[in-house]
């Protein structure tokens, strides 16, 4: 007798609910026309939606499918588009038992003209990291927002400055006359949580930071560098988030976050993902593992989170008209599907360019990710570039190291880095550098010794692959109170806030050695801009002696021959040695002073390098 009553009260409980059931969040918020995957997937969150049917009434536009799954707060509503839809808006429609609840508004865009073919950064470019809230401060009303868990906070090392997205925008000329084509910006997706400055903790997958700026104006800066022939680097996350993303305190499924949601420390074997001996349990402790408590790993073979992902990637290439992406800490998420990722993003995008980030130092780790390479377990990948981490170990150790003798002299592990370039499937589209956000400055790093630090950076803007300057490695910002300190590795760049006494970009304030880098570097970038031998040309390298190390770059219509000597006194290389490559040359000039060379007569200064055009 109480059992009809019963279930006329639930469904009075269920059907209120539901006429109270209000979307909150739709990730995307919209999508293109034209697009190469005809497949869409909307997430719908709001409070007991789960239950209503959504149904959509637009031509080109279908409800394919409909998934529902634990937490009664979501929709993921798949849709179907075909390739002839027009743009327009449209309603989802949310109904239950025929009556309509709620109407989603969503919007099909047009799709920018060439889209698809956008060209990615290559080695004719060299890349400008910028670390946003370090580098200039061009908004300071945006710098507190209430409610947000951090507020200002300059004079603490690890604290938010109030860098942004302006204070980039500000600085393009001096980025343009240095010589740099490509910025890559470190995250600026919200980071709403404490000493979250880097960005690598993010709390809304779509949305800018308001500290950095909005949405609108990080496009903005995107075709303002493009106009003037500048490319753009995002920098993405997509095996973690932060602890206070939306998605993390209400997840869809048990299984959203790895071990349950529950904080267990990554291994960081990262060789799990190539050694043929790794057990499960060290393979799980290392790809399912948290960086941090603050940083929930994220659980790509949920096929629920891992179509978000790679729609959010795709998202913010359409929308915003990026050059590239910098992936962070790629050999972390489950690596089949950074295989799917990295395949779907280059399908819609053929000529675009990904660099991951494999932190070791051991060639054949680095390689067994890039695009081409064939791996002994079979695993097929689609990323293009990496950053090349034991170039930059051996150039530091090469520049260092005096531990050495006639058997294993000294620049040695230069010569001995790229002699495993076999092993690559596209060395020449390795990211190089000689500093980064995460390691100590490179002044630093070669004992605050000039003449080490010219004959790094030298090597670095005119070896193969794609070279990557950290801002304020031009000036000779160090780390030498702490080398491991990120906080001290990321401060401010000089001249970005209003009352800064030193001036980087205009030179005000500067020491003199500091302006002599500055003035070093903007040559070497604005000889290398047009120097398609450097980009493209042929590298041949001879094994270093007496501290020498000698390399030319060359093609069907040029040779430059780059010098390196460590010596302690001039040095007048055997230059018989050379003779298959500067026969029929006889004269060198260097780049840097200009300085004409008879190379039957040659003579490097101590601890330097020379870069000679052969003519």
């Amino acid at each position: 007798m109480k059992f009809p009553l019963l279930r006329a009260t639930l469904f009075l409980v269920i059907s209120t609910s539901l006429l109270q059931a209000a979307v909150t969040r739709v990730e995307p918020s919209n999508w293109w026309a034209a697009m190469s995957n005809p497949s869409l997937q909307v997430l719908l969150y709001g409070e007991n939606i789960s239950a209503l049917t959504p149904e959509i009434d637009y031509p080109g536009v279908d409800v394919e499918t409909v998934v529902r799954v634990e937490n009664q707060n979501y929709l993921f509503v798949y849709l179907e588009i075909d390739k002839s839809v027009r743009p327009g808006d449209f309603e989802i429609l949310l109904t239950s038992g025929g009556k309509l609840i709620e109407s989603v508004p969503y919007s099909i865009w047009p799709r920018e003209r060439a889209s698809r073919e956008r060209m990615g950064f290559d080695p004719s470019d060299t890349i400008y990291l910028i670390t946003p809230d370090r580098f200039a401060n061009g908004n300071p009303a945006n710098d507190e927002f209430p409610g947000m868990a951090e507020g200002l906070e300059r004079s603490h090392k690890d604290g938010r400055h109030g860098g942004d997205i302006q204070g980039i925008a500000d600085s393009m000329d001096y980025i343009e006359d240095m010589g740099f084509t490509a910025i890559w910006v470190n995250p600026v997706l919200e980071n709403d949580m404490k000493r979250a400055y880097h960005g690598y903790a993010t709390t809304d997958f779509y949305k800018v930071d308001p500290r950095y700026g909005t949405n609108g104006e990080y496009k903005a800066l995107i075709k303002m560098a493009n106009d003037r022939g500048i490319k753009v680097i995002m920098d993405m996350i997509l095996n973690h988030s932060g602890s206070a993303h939306w998605f993390v305190k209400d997840p869809p499924t048990s299984d959203w976050i790895n071990f349950g949601g529950e904080y267990v420390n990554t291994s960081h074997r990262r060789q799990t993902n190539q050694d043929r001996y790794a057990s499960e349990f060290d393979r799980k402790k290392h790809a399912d593992g948290w960086f941090v408590s603050a940083m929930p790993d994220l659980n790509q073979r949920n096929s629920l989170m891992a179509d978000y992902l790679i729609q959010n990637t795709i998202w913010w290439i359409e929308y915003s008209g990026l050059d590239g992406i910098r992936m962070d800490t790629y050999p972390y998420p489950d690596k089949d599907f950074m295989s799917r990722w990295t395949r779907e993003v280059m399908a819609e995008y053929p000529n675009f360019n990904i660099v991951g980030e494999e932190w070791s130092l051991d060639v054949p780790i680095v390689a067994y990710w890039q695009r081409g390479k064939v791996n002994q377990d079979g695993y097929v990948s689609d990323l293009p570039s990496l950053m090349d981490f034991p170039l930059q170990h051996a150039l530091v150790n090469g520049l260092t190291d005096k531990s050495r003798n006639s058997y294993d002299p000294q620049l040695i592990q230069l010569y001995e880095a790229l002699a495993l370039d076999f092993v690559y499937a596209d060395p020449s589209n390795l990211v190089i550098f000689p500093d980064n956000h995460d390691m100590a400055r490179f002044f630093t790093q070669v004992n605050e010794d000039f003449d080490l630090f010219k004959m790094g950076i030298i090597y670095t803007l005119t070896m193969r692959g794609i070279p990557q300057i950290y801002y304020g490695t031009e000036i000779l910002m160090d780390s030498s109170e702490n080398p491991g300190d990120h906080g001290l590795i990321r401060s401010d760049f000089p001249g970005g806030w209003q009352g800064d006494k030193v001036n980087a970009f205009t030179g005000n304030g500067l020491r003199p050695n500091q302006v002599q880098a500055q003035e070093f570097m903007r040559k070497l970038l604005t000889w290398r801009k047009d120097k398609a031998v450097i980009h493209t040309g042929k590298l041949m390298h001879f094994a270093p002696e007496n501290g020498v190390y000698t390399y030319f770059r060359y093609n069907g219509e040029e040779c430059v021959m780059v010098v390196l000597n460590l010596a302690e006194q001039m040095v007048s290389p055997p230059m018989e040695k050379y003779a298959e490559r500067t026969n029929g040359y006889t004269m060198g000039i260097d780049v840097v002073t200009g300085k004409g060379y008879e190379l039957d007569n040659l003579s490097v200064p101590p601890k330097s390098a020379l870069i000679l055009e052969l003519n």
